[in-house]
């Protein structure tokens, strides 16, 4: 369940909500697809993990804080607790008998 906020003046609400204590204008960005697995693929190719609409405002980076979780490719064994901040991230994975990793990790933010 996504966390929702009231947007003033309106009937809407938003995951994001922000006003601007200098101007007091409104601006607000809402999650409209869930986010998306990202399948490992051979070579990687870019996918589109998460959709979001912006009002008002627009993001210019993305910091991949929080837990994330992973799914072994060989062996199907459950990875969570993920911390990607640093933009790696190496396990051991003891069904598959080797080392797991995402590394490499790229993101952009496009205008849809």
């Amino acid at each position: 369940m996504q966390e929702m906020n009231e947007q003033s003046g309106s009937r809407g609400e938003a995951n994001f909500v922000w006003k601007c204590k200098n101007c007091k204008r409104e601006s607000s960005a809402t999650i409209k697809a869930a986010p998306a697995k990202y399948e490992q693929n051979s070579p990687a190719k870019p996918k589109n993990i998460i959709d979001i609409d912006c009002r008002g405002l627009e993001f210019t980076d993305f910091k991949p804080d929080g837990e994330w979780e992973a799914t072994g490719i060989e062996s199907g064994t459950k990875f969570s607790g993920i911390d990607l901040s640093e933009g790696e991230w190496f396990d051991y994975d003891e069904k598959a008998g080797e080392e797991v990793s995402i590394k490499d990790i790229k993101w952009q933010i496009r205008r849809a």
